[in-house]
Order: structure tokens, then C-alpha cells, then sequence
């Protein structure tokens, strides 16, 4: 519906179709992310989405709107209807970043004189503090599978590396047999963007992930030759199998909810930090490309010390 003011009262969510305005040009540009920046499938589908939403406000102005017409005042309305909307500041700001890149790319390739959405600023974002658990809380996790049966094996090993290594958990899916160095303790693994680099598993990883590939039961299952972790039909994991797990033991363990995959990756960042480590050692375990996404854990850090400060210190 368009209001006496010429714009929509709300904002459709529209479903990916060839009658929106622009969207021949948003299927080049997904074609140019998936194929020159290699972005992952859930990058894919998150750009869609946001630019898809736009395009069908454009659409709800005009059916004939073309994206020349756009302007800063067109995006400030949108961003306005989606805060009426009751949509989170992360998401407003999440959609306009996905805006910001549609739009460089069509200035870029020529289709827009200008970038309109240059000068455009979106709300502060929430500056939520990545979750962690204490040490006692990690051991209960990692111990809380079964180890008589392969399942139990193989997720007592998923843990141990999720929190040994830090690495991601579509990094930890994406593993092949030939990425693993036992004797080394380290795995290889490819990050965002396909790059590569060595994460260190530790003792208690190794000793977990050797005894789930050496069980008798994995190696007579008719598994691909490659993957490290398989399912009960003795496919890759996927991530959202790896998630399922992980709230099991969750809620077997009694921890607090919220608990995911990613937090003992953040878990593993915090302790180490707090053991003394650098941040720039930090940044290159987890894979960071800019060290300001590693700083946030400092917060954290600085966060527990004041806690424990306040409660231990007798004049606090």
C-alpha cells in the first residue's frame, strides 16, 4: 500500500521473481559474489533476501521503478519503515550494508552514474558481547558424550576441536582426512574466502579425534574417503547437524541456554586472552582478517575482570 506521501506503509517481503525493478541486475551481481568473491551459500541467501525486500518497496512505489531513480531519501524511507517495522538494529544495518555492496557493484560496472548510498549512515549497531563458558562448564560439555558408541565418539571429538582449536564450525565440517596431522596436532582448515591456514588441536582434541577415526566401527562403514566427521548414513556433517548436537549436550549438561557451536569459539578466544595470550596470536588462530574483530574479546575479558573484581575485592 503507498501512503499520501508516495511512499509504502510497510515493507514487503518480497519472494525473488523477474517482475521486480533491478532484478536482472541483482541476479549479475549474486553471479559476481558467488563467482569472483567465492561467497558461501548463506552469504548468497542473506544478500537476496535484503536486496529482494528493497527491490519489492520499489516495487510497491511503481511497479516501473528503475534503481537510477533512487536516492538517499528513498533508502532513509525504507530504513524508516523497517525501524516502524520493529525491525533490530542489527538487522536495519545488515540490510543496508547488503544495499551499500549491490550498489557499489552497479556503480563500479557502469549502471549507476553515482553510488547514491555512499553518504547514507544506518543505526548504531548492538553491541552484543560474544557469549563464553567458564572452564568447569567446558569440561562438563566435552565430556558429556558417550564414548562406548561411535556417535559418542565422534561428538566427544567435534567438541574437544571446536574448543581446542577455535575453529569455525563450517570450517570443522568441511574437513578432510588428509587436513588432519595427529602426529602434529594441528588441522588445516579453509576459512572464509577459501583460505587456508593451520590450527594447532591440542592434546585432549587429538587424543579424541584418533580415537573416533581409529574406531573399528568408522572404518568399516562404507564412508567417503575424504570426510572427517560423517552422519549416521556415513555422509559429510553438516553444519546444522553439528548445531543439533551441540544443544543436546546442552541441555543434558544443564548449561545455560544459548549455548552454540560458536560459542567455544568464543569461548576458546577468551581464555586464551585471559591466560595472556596477544590479540595479534588471537586474530591469526581464529582466522581474523582485521584485528578489530578480535578486539571485542578485550571487552569481554575486561568484563569478567571487573566481575570478579566486584565480588572478590572487600572494598570494591
Amino acid at each position: 500500500m503507498v501512503g499520501s506521501n508516495g511512499k509504502a506503509d510497510t515493507v514487503p517481503e518480497a519472494p525473488p521473481g523477474a517482475g521486480l525493478p533491478g532484478q536482472a541486475l541483482l541476479d549479475s551481481f549474486l553471479l559476481y559474489l558467488r563467482d569472483i568473491r567465492d561467497a558461501s551459500p548463506h552469504t548468497l541467501r542473506n544478500y537476496s533476501a535484503d536486496i529482494t525486500a528493497f527491490l519489492g518497496y520499489l516495487q510497491s512505489i511503481s511497479p516501473s521503478y528503475e534503481l537510477k531513480y533512487v536516492d538517499r531519501g528513498i533508502v532513509r524511507s525504507y530504513l524508516t519503515q523497517l525501524q516502524v517495522g520493529r525491525k533490530s538494529k542489527t538487522t536495519r544495518q545488515r540490510k543496508l550494508s547488503a544495499l551499500k555492496s549491490f550498489f557499489r557493484h552497479l556503480t563500479r560496472e557502469g549502471h549507476l552514474d553515482h553510488n547514491v548510498l555512499a553518504a547514507v549512515r544506518g543505526p548504531k549497531g548492538e553491541h552484543r558481547l560474544p557469549g563464553f563458558l567458564d572452564t568447569e562448564e567446558v569440561v562438563r560439555l566435552v565430556e558429556a558424550p558417550d564414548r562406548s558408541n561411535l556417535l559418542g565418539l565422534r561428538d566427544r571429538a567435534i567438541l574437544e576441536l571446536l574448543y581446542s582449536s577455535g575453529i569455525r564450525v563450517s570450517e570443522l565440517v568441511g574437513l578432510n582426512l588428509e587436513d588432519v596431522d595427529l602426529v602434529g596436532e594441528v588441522v588445516k582448515v579453509r576459512g572464509k574466502g577459501k583460505k587456508q591456514r593451520i590450527a594447532p588441536m591440542g592434546r585432549h582434541a587429538t587424543v579424541a579425534l584418533s580415537d573416533y577415526l581409529d574406531s573399528p566401527e568408522r572404518r568399516r562403514g562404507n564412508a567417503p574417503r575424504d570426510a572427517v566427521f560423517l552422519n549416521r548414513c556415513g555422509g559429510r556433517l553438516t553444519t546444522r547437524s553439528v548445531a543439533r548436537r551441540v544443544v543436546k549436550y546442552v541441555r543434558q549438561t544443564a548449561l545455560k541456554i544459548g549455548v552454540s557451536p560458536h560459542t567455544l569459539r568464543h569461548t576458546f578466544a577468551t581464555h586464551l586472552l585471559n591466560a595472556g595470550a596477544d590479540l595479534r596470536s588471537i586474530q591469526e588462530l581464529l582466522g581474523h582478517k582485521s584485528l578489530a574483530t578480535t578486539v571485542i574479546y578485550t571487552h569481554v575479558s575486561t568484563e569478567k575482570m571487573q566481575e570478579v573484581y566486584t565480588k572478590s575485592h572487600p572494598r570494591a
